[in-house]
């Protein structure tokens, strides 16, 4: 087990931008939204990225934490129905191809700090294709092994979805690093309600009812712009 400063340094060792699990591929839909011209400056910007990170909150969040629990109760079975589940929440394509090919290089490298017994399994699973391997229940279940709580898990993983946004942002939109921190800065505020609301949640639970991310992600799949995976 971790000790208190180790899980620190782990914590901020995987939400460094360096991590290489590709993050930087993706812009989480951002791309075909400034190419449209729903997304243009820094006002816009924010909204975009508070709907990214209240989906993935109570999506891939809620999936993380099952899988973080799971984790420390040795029950590989419910990390495989957390991350078989997912999957089922994603309706695009290119949503689905980004979990599971940041998923399985986050499998990959945890298989390679880790000597754990359930996340060899899980990247056999992977390989074997009995699971997706989706990135959040992969989060889980390496934080978890770090000995990072679930709450910290789940800030980790909201900072890394508003995060890759702010980031793609500064290659497509015109905003400023001053912009883009203060969106960071700002949003926040809203990840202990999320964390709240998400940690009572089960599965069934999960809700991703934002028709209007998942337009602009099948746009991208035959789109014009293709600087990032979607």
């Amino acid at each position: 087990m971790s000790t208190p400063i180790e899980s620190v340094m782990h914590l901020l060792q995987f939400t460094d931008s360096t991590f290489p699990v590709g993050t930087f591929s993706f812009s989480n839909g951002l791309e075909t939204a400034a190419y449209a011209g729903i997304v243009t400056d820094a006002a816009t910007l924010r909204e975009f990225t508070e709907s990214q990170a209240r989906q993935a909150a109570f999506t891939d969040g809620v999936a993380a934490i099952h899988s973080h629990r799971n984790f420390l109760a040795g029950n590989y079975e419910g990390i495989a129905e957390a991350d078989r589940m997912l999957l089922r929440y994603k309706m695009n394509a290119e949503a689905r191809l980004m979990l599971q090919r940041m998923g399985k290089k986050l499998a990959e490298l945890a298989a390679k700090l880790f000597n754990s017994p359930l996340i060899a399994r899980w990247l056999q699973g992977i390989n074997d294709s009995e699971v997706p391997g989706t990135y959040p229940v992969g989060q889980g279940i390496t934080y978890a092994a770090a000995g990072v709580s679930e709450m910290d898990m789940f800030c980790a993983h909201q900072y890394g979805v508003i995060n890759m946004v702010l980031s793609a942002a500064l290659r497509i939109v015109r905003v400023s690093h001053y912009d883009t921190q203060k969106i960071l800065f700002d949003l926040a505020s809203q990840t202990a309600g999320y964390y709240e609301e998400a940690a009572k949640m089960e599965l069934r639970d999960m809700n991703a009812f934002f028709p209007q991310l998942d337009i602009i992600a099948s746009l991208h799949e035959k789109g014009n712009m293709r600087m990032f995976m979607n």
